[in-house]
Parts: structure tokens; sequence; C-alpha cells
């Protein structure tokens, strides 16, 4: 939804970026493993050490490193690669995960009961993406669901920037929001593999 709105505006801003990205020599799936890095380390550092505004702001520019790969393997004109597709999708599971944990240490650290919430949260967003992966191994294109990646990260940073400036209550809202939508969307791809393969018969 987001996605599909703001990625061609934001993919032509930052084309400048990654056509001088490619002639420093780095390539797409190096511009991946950095902003995975980046993103880890931002998210494992700043948000334990409740620095949450600037958390916010800092993993959302480095999750900005999701659109550069891509620009750059179409500047080069390799398109997605099966390998660099792999390890997009591999390394963007990693970097959700460190977010979620971040956030999990500081209200760990505050002897908060929203950390419950937080790692429903984190749980029901890794069966998305392992229902989907085991979906597409069956034959079955498994992509619903009423919150997409892009809009997941947009909730939970906004949420971790508003608690930054002392408006707790939205961080709340935010997770619970998270929590739900992953429950969701859990059930609507369950769903979409039984109806497709609820008329198949068993090879012999």
């Amino acid at each position: 939804m987001i996605a599909s709105v703001l990625k061609p505006s934001v993919t032509k801003l930052i084309h400048p970026i990654a056509r001088g990205l490619l002639r420093l020599g780095l390539t797409p799936n190096g511009m991946t493993v950095v902003g995975t890095i980046a993103t880890c380390v931002a998210a494992l550092t700043l948000l334990p050490s409740g620095h949450l505004f600037l958390a916010s702001w800092v993993i959302t520019l480095t999750c900005l490193t999701d659109l550069l790969d891509g620009t750059m393997a179409r500047i080069r004109a390799t398109g997605a690669t099966k390998w660099g597709s792999f390890l997009d999708s591999t390394l963007d599971r990693i970097s959700d995960a460190a977010i979620f944990l971040g956030l999990a240490m500081y209200l760990n650290q505050q002897n908060d009961s929203l950390l419950s919430v937080v790692l429903v949260g984190l749980a029901s967003g890794f069966m998305v993406s392992y229902i989907r992966a085991k979906a597409e191994s069956l034959g079955v294109a498994c992509t619903v669901g009423i919150a997409e990646r892009t809009e997941r990260l947009a909730i939970m940073l906004l949420g971790v920037g508003f608690a930054g400036l002392g408006i707790s209550y939205v961080l709340a809202i935010s997770q619970w929001l998270l929590a739900i939508l992953g429950i969701i969307t859990v059930g609507q791809r369950i769903l979409v593999v039984r109806r497709a393969t609820k008329d198949v018969k068993p090879t012999l």
C-alpha cells in the first residue's frame, strides 16, 4: 500500500545516489549487507539505551537501503538474481528481528508489560514470512496480507519515534496494532494455502 504509492517517487530521488555507489564499486548485494549491518547496529544500540527518537530516524534511513540495492541492480541491468533475491529476503528478516529485539530489550529494562505484545508481533511477523516461503515451495502464491513489510516498519518506527518524544501511548498502540495485524495476516495466508491445496490429490 504505502510502498506502491511512495516507492516510484523515492526511487527517482535515490537514483543518483545509486549511480554514485556503483561508481565507488559497491554492488547491490554489498549494499544489502551494509544496510542490514547498519540497521542491526542502530537497533541493538540506540533502542536498548533509550534513544528512541534518534533510533526511529536512523533506522528509517538505514532501511532505505532496501530501495537502493534494487535501484542499483536495475541500473546495472542485472535485475534481481536468485541469489540476490534470497539474500535480500533473508537479511530483511534479520533487520526486522534486530528492531523488535532492540525494543524488547528496552521494555525489559523498564519492566514494561508491553514486552509480551512486542514478542507476539515478532513471532507473528516471522510466521507471515515463513508461511509465504513454504507456500511458494508448494507452488502456491501467497502474498495476501493487510499490512506488508513497509507498512509494518512504518507503524513500528512511528510508535518508537513518538515514544522518544514522550508520547508513550503511541508506542503501545503501534505494538498492539502490529501484533493484531500479524495474527490476522497469518490466518489469511493459512486460508489461501488451504483453498489452493484442498482439491489437490496426493501423488503416488
